[in-house]
């Protein structure tokens, strides 16, 4: 019986074979839809004072801003052959030397992240809309979707984890093989019960790193957002804040799983046994995916103690008081907050 899982061979890239239909895009786009459902949904619960157009109109720009910015993070900063650099155009061309149809291979989160915030935020600004109130809402929806991205990454068999002899350990096909002439290799294939020639490569069990990823920074982090903390949210911008803890301290602890991009590493390394690439071995090495998690959680301990700040300095609803009677305004201060949560969609 074998220690470990195969890959389901019924799975393929293509949604149609022969066709440049890829279940990775349709992902993409069961993602957004998802997304746009769940903001509708709370755009009717606040009762804010905008048609749909609005909504698809700032979707399409931040989606749009999105893209960009996570084809030109994984371009720039993850691809370390030069090759984009050299000749920036080749980022947004589809197809490879011999004019075949690729696609855009290659995405990274946490560039689509920064680019469809600045794509947000400037809609948002234009169209006078409260940035708080609509990147709370956003951010309620984002791991919801972005779920079927991670499911579309296991789909394409991209981005697995690292080496395990746990019994869900996976072989997937297009992991690189390793060489038995590395002891550690060898001493894997023979504890997982693989024949191997001395010195031959061979296919070792992965973690499927792209469902833990799905699991944690998707269905978990969403539940956490949409039923627990949206419904205590204190005040404008919190939903953010914890998004961006949430999701970088999910991510980071992920990372330990996950195989590190390929020629870059561990960008930083504070252990000194020695550790390949496709181990875990020390959780003082650490990727660039940590990396930029950890500064994600930073900033979003620093948004929060900046939007609780904000809150802070908003203007406190007064107390009047009538003859012998003294009472809060909290009746007129109801009314004028229900209209402003009517407006709230627009800034005033």
């Amino acid at each position: 019986m074998p220690l470990y899982v195969n890959y389901p061979q019924w799975l393929t890239p293509e949604i149609i074979p022969g066709l440049p239909f890829r279940w990775y895009g349709m992902m993409y786009l069961v993602a957004f839809a998802v997304g746009y459902y769940l903001v509708q949904r709370q755009v009717k619960e606040h009762k804010l004072q905008v048609d749909n157009e609005e909504v698809a109109n700032l979707f399409f720009w931040g989606i749009i801003a999105l893209l960009v910015g996570a084809r030109v993070f994984a371009a720039l900063i993850y691809d370390t052959s030069g090759r984009f650099r050299a000749a920036p155009w080749l980022i947004f061309w589809p197809f490879d030397e011999n004019m075949n149809f690729t696609g855009l291979q290659g995405m990274s989160y946490h560039g689509g992240m920064l680019g469809g915030v600045i794509g947000a935020v400037i809609y948002c600004r234009i169209r006078k809309l409260d940035v708080l109130t609509w990147g709370d809402m956003i951010v309620a929806a984002v791991p919801a979707g972005f779920t079927f991205g991670r499911l579309g990454n296991f789909i394409n068999g991209e981005l697995y984890g690292r080496v395990t002899t746990a019994p869900w350990g996976m072989i997937f096909p297009q992991a690189r093989r390793l060489s038995t002439a590395e002891p550690w290799v060898a001493s894997y294939a023979e504890q997982l019960g693989i024949a191997f020639d001395p010195g031959a490569m061979v296919n070792l069990p992965r973690h499927p790193s792209q469902l833990y990823q799905a699991g944690l920074e998707g269905v978990l982090l969403w539940l956490l957002l949409w039923f627990v903390i949206r419904k205590r949210s204190p005040f404008r911008g919190f939903m953010i804040s914890m998004y961006m803890i949430g999701y970088g301290l999910f991510r980071f602890i992920a990372e330990y799983f996950r195989e590190p991009d390929a020629g870059l590493g561990f960008v930083i390394r504070l252990s000194t046994r020695p550790n390949p690439p496709q181990l875990f071995v020390s959780p003082l090495n650490f990727t660039m995916g940590q990396v930029l998690s950890a500064l994600m959680i930073l900033g979003g301990a620093v948004a929060l103690a900046a939007f609780a700040y904000i809150k802070d300095r908003e203007p406190k609803v007064e107390t009047f008081s009538s003859g012998n009677e003294t009472r809060s305004g909290a009746g007129a201060g109801s009314n004028k907050r229900r209209a402003l949560r009517k407006k709230a969609g627009r800034k005033k």
